[in-house]
């Protein structure tokens, strides 16, 4: 991909795993980069630890124990890499990303609510590793509707727990169960498939020609909600963008009945807009956000819009210069883009369980939605490349491919997770005992309650256009 072949050649910094990943993330999109590697006394495994990333991984009555994937090490390429754009851009104001950890981004959410390792289910309780007759999946209900699904999934009535659900599953085919469920809505992923050996991150779906930006801080329109849209949105926030986030007032982001500071972290400072989205009028004031923003965040199944008659691709043709950055589960082609997806399931159909079969003898989760976090940062990177080569672009990322990125980009040699997990151990055996708690970033501010700058922005862009 051609964004960054304008810029001059990039120096990148940092320990040899986070600088090599964020070097080949710039590469990818164009630019002509060398890692420069430092010296670090910190190994990945310590890295697990350090951040709790390996606290949330394992059996609740066993010790921790750590994927041996570089995952921590992967968040820290994608921000080296965002940082670096930041001080060649036209803006050169990286100061409030610089003091973003971004490891410890990984596991920030899950110190906030107090939760831990769960083995087979994740640490937030809403996503199970499930054995089948021939294999295994990953089933997500973090919603009320997906348990109101299951009798027509299982096509028999089922008890509201986890263990009468691993019971009807057991005995039935690993394939059908997930095609009967993407069917329904339901977000099931296979998770007895091998890790991938090669993952592209980023798609180009369409292009318009460019516009240059003047230099002015980024307008962005985050459509998105939960975890990795508002991570991207806070992120870019972070370089001195002017973030708006929409929700509909029928449907607000659901992150907002969930951990408030959480959702105070990701979205304090945003202007919060709230539009009718189920009626003609909602359409047309979002239409006119749209044409005045240079980013915009989509965190939804592409049909969600293309219902209400807004296309990325006509927007794009109206709007020189727009970026349109598209999250989705399993990716934006057919048919992924009408599969249900969040964090655990994707980071499970991405293949980390089945290291963990590999790595020591169990499929376990990993970690908490780890492909949310993830996929926020590379948003984020692929957001800021977009507008910094003057937009003009439809671009996608999942949360599934961006894990399985992370997976073969960092692969160790013959796919040989037993010797490097065994080599982890040990190095874990000498380093210093887990944290007992931990530090995490606070907002500064409380949100913006919903719509509170619903007519102040709809009048800003009025007087636009």
């Amino acid at each position: 991909m051609d964004l960054l072949n304008h810029l001059a050649p990039i120096e990148l910094p940092g320990d040899p795993i986070s600088a090599d990943y964020g070097a080949k993330l710039l590469s990818d999109l164009g630019a002509a980069v060398r890692p420069l590697h430092e010296h670090s006394e910190c190994h990945p495994a310590q890295l697990w630890r350090e951040t709790g990333l390996e606290a949330l991984t394992g059996l609740p009555e066993a010790d921790a124990t750590c994927c041996p994937v570089p995952l921590p090490n992967c968040a820290q390429g994608v921000l080296l890499a965002l940082r670096a754009l930041a001080a060649a851009g036209p803006l050169k104001n990286p100061s409030a990303l610089i003091d973003v950890d971004a490891a410890m981004l990984l596991t920030e959410r899950a110190h906030l609510m107090g939760l831990s390792r769960q083995g087979q289910s994740s640490p937030g309780g809403s996503c199970q590793l499930l054995t089948c007759k021939n294999g295994a999946i990953a089933l997500n209900l973090p919603r009320e509707s997906d348990w109101q699904l299951l009798p027509a999934w299982l096509e028999q009535p089922v008890d509201r727990h986890w263990a009468a659900i691993a019971e009807a599953v057991s005995c039935r085919c690993r394939l059908q169960l997930i095609e009967q469920g993407r069917l329904l809505g339901l977000a099931v992923a296979d998770a007895h498939l091998t890790p991938p050996t090669d993952c592209r991150w980023l798609g180009s779906h369409y292009q318009t020609k460019p516009s240059l930006p003047a230099g002015n801080a980024p307008r962005v329109l985050d459509l998105a909600s939960l975890w990795a849209g508002p991570l991207c949105s806070h992120l870019l926030q972070g370089l001195g963008a002017d973030v708006i986030k929409v929700e509909s007032t029928k449907r607000e982001d659901g992150a907002r009945n969930g951990n408030a500071d959480f959702f105070d972290l990701l979205n304090q400072n945003k202007r919060s807009v709230a539009l009718p989205l189920h009626t003609s009028e909602g359409h047309a004031q979002l239409r006119q956000l749209i044409n005045r923003c240079d980013i915009v965040i989509e965190g939804s199944r592409p049909r969600a819009l293309r219902q209400m008659g807004i296309l990325a691709e006509d927007c794009l043709e109206q709007k020189p210069g727009l970026s349109w950055i598209s999250i989705c589960g399993y990716g934006r082609d057919e048919p992924q883009a009408n599969w249900i997806g969040f964090g655990d399931d994707a980071a499970a159909a991405a293949g980390l369980p089945a290291i963990m079969q590999q790595a020591c003898g169990q499929r376990l989760m990993v970690g908490d939605a780890i492909a949310d976090p993830l996929t926020g940062m590379h948003t984020a990177l692929a957001a800021y490349a977009s507008w910094l080569s003057g937009g003009g672009r439809l671009l996608s990322l999942s949360l599934h491919s961006t894990v399985a990125h992370c997976i073969s980009a960092t692969a160790p040699a013959h796919g040989d997770y037993r010797q490097r997990f065994e080599q982890w151990r040990e190095v874990l055996q000498d380093c210093p005992e887990p944290p007992t708690s931990f530090t995490t970033r606070t907002a500064r501010t409380k949100a913006a309650d919903l719509g509170a700058h619903t007519q102040s922005v709809l009048q800003e862009s009025s007087a636009l256009c």
